[in-house]
């Protein structure tokens, strides 16, 4: 079973999921997941073949996750690279707030292999959110398309 699924009855013109993970790194790379796969059919078509190393700052760990999803949809537009998290790594900072260190690994976009979906502009703010739970850490996401 994969840890999220798209919702239906949340957005009406945008794509909206829920992702869940044991831990805060397992959430993000769900949600990373279901990022991409809003916008590609088969995950496991997107080959390991570059790598992109990316890091942030923020005051709360939803905002880390808001930025880390974005940095998916700015490879995608920018260097046409299709990626996936590895190695994620969140640590809360001395002084407050969080960093997160991780590698984003796929390849470009190879309109042969990849069968898209729709295009991702953004990741929204609205009804975003993280949360530990009872289940552990959940996310609510809306996408813009």
């Amino acid at each position: 079973m994969t840890p999220y699924e798209f919702l239906e009855d949340v957005a009406t013109a945008d794509i909206a999921f829920a992702a869940w993970g044991g831990t805060i790194e397992e959430t993000f790379r769900a949600a990373a997941d279901a990022t991409m796969n809003v916008m590609v059919e088969d995950l496991e078509s997107i080959h390991p073949l570059e790598r992109r190393h990316v890091t942030h700052d923020a005051d709360g760990l939803d905002m880390l996750l808001f930025d880390y999803l974005n940095d998916l949809i700015y490879y995608k537009d920018a260097e046409v690279l299709l990626t996936r998290g590895e190695n994620i790594a969140i640590r809360e900072k001395d002084g407050g707030g969080f960093h997160l260190d991780a590698t984003l690994v796929g390849e470009r976009i190879d309109v042969k292999r990849h069968e898209f979906r729709v295009d991702v502009k953004a990741v929204t703010l609205h009804r975003f959110s993280l949360a530990m739970t009872d289940r552990g850490w959940e996310a609510m996401v809306i996408l813009d398309i």
